[in-house]
């Protein structure tokens, strides 16, 4: 077994057939075909399908390993390059949308001001989608909703944000606010889908208050609620950056909103696997910026201290996020 049997089953997973893999991996589609034969060989399994171009389930356990594998070389690579004057390697970093449109154009001048042989690749999704990216080794690091279900992922808190309620002109919770989630629940709403932590956080809740949520729609993906919301395709409830106090535009109108927990924002990296130290580099950097920009941003309550060699946030010492939500719920 070696690394070009393995980086062809994991182009074939990404690309889906021997020829698309081939064409990644800048080489001919026989030595691709020979690369996985013999892993094939090697292992006793059949790891592709040769119908479809898909992955069996022993080639899914394998690609798995494969990557974090490749992930390992990779960081050991930049670790050894940062022990000279400078630290440089890629890091591909996972953003949620409504966090990055604020957070990505401080973070990256500032990463390369800081560390100019970092490049850094940003990868904008919702946290459903970047969680397995993230356990595949696919991502170094990702900024995500919290909390989070996923034994094998570490997560810092990084900042809490008030909600809002974006309604149509002229709906009925078009008024001053704050409204209570109770009469929010009185009407349908555009809703992130059940399983996702925004969502959870709402219906709990809602069921705090007595009251059931009902969708008019489910989206997995808040900046797309956003715009349904802004469009006014009907009323929705949304992190504070979603709806900024600067975008006025629009039918539609911001309403504060009662009963609810700030969304809590944080950084998750893979439990098994020390982050590079690129990686390290660019999670300080963000740390840093959350910790002395965050407050500029209408709603945003930043929870993590810079941080120090280690690379670990901290809660800040003088406010808990229980108290944070009770004083934001008050």
């Amino acid at each position: 077994m070696d690394l070009r049997q393995l980086s062809a089953l994991a182009a074939v997973a990404d690309h889906r057939s021997f020829s698309a893999a081939a064409r990644a991996l800048h080489t001919v589609q026989s030595n691709v075909s020979t690369h996985i034969a013999r892993l094939e060989r090697e292992l006793g399994a059949t790891l592709v399908d040769r119908s479809n171009g898909q992955l069996t389930e022993a080639g899914e356990l394998v690609v798995a390993r494969a990557r974090r594998i490749q992930f390992e070389l990779d960081a050991l690579v930049s670790d050894v390059a940062s022990t000279s004057d400078h630290i440089s390697g890629n890091v591909r970093l996972g953003v949620i949308g409504t966090t990055g449109r604020w957070l990505v154009p401080l973070l990256l001048p500032a990463v390369a001001a800081a560390h100019p042989h970092i490049q850094v690749v940003v990868i904008d999704a919702t946290t459903t989608s970047l969680l397995p990216q993230l356990l595949d080794s696919r991502l170094d690091l990702a900024v995500v909703n919290l909390p989070l279900n996923e034994p094998d992922i570490d997560a810092e808190p990084l900042f809490d944000e008030e909600l809002v309620l974006v309604v149509p002109e002229g709906h009925p919770l078009d008024r001053e606010g704050p409204v209570p989630i109770a009469e929010v629940a009185e009407h349908p709403l555009l809703l992130e889908p059940r399983g996702t932590a925004f969502r959870d956080d709402l219906d709990v809740d809602a069921a705090r208050a007595g009251v059931v949520l009902v969708p008019q729609a489910e989206v997995d993906g808040m900046r797309l609620l956003a715009t349904l919301a802004f469009a006014g395709f009907g009323p929705s409830v949304l992190p504070a950056t979603a709806a900024p106090p600067t975008v006025t535009a629009g039918p539609w109108k911001r309403v504060g909103i009662s009963g609810v927990t700030p969304r809590s924002v944080g950084l998750a990296t893979r439990r098994r696997s020390l982050v590079s130290a690129p990686g390290r580099a660019v999670g300080d950097v963000l740390r840093r910026i959350v910790a002395d920009e965050g407050r500029s941003h209408p709603g945003v309550l930043p929870a993590a201290a810079p941080a120090g060699p280690s690379g670990t946030g901290t809660i800040a010492p003088d406010e808990s996020t229980t108290s944070r939500e009770q004083r934001l719920r008050g």
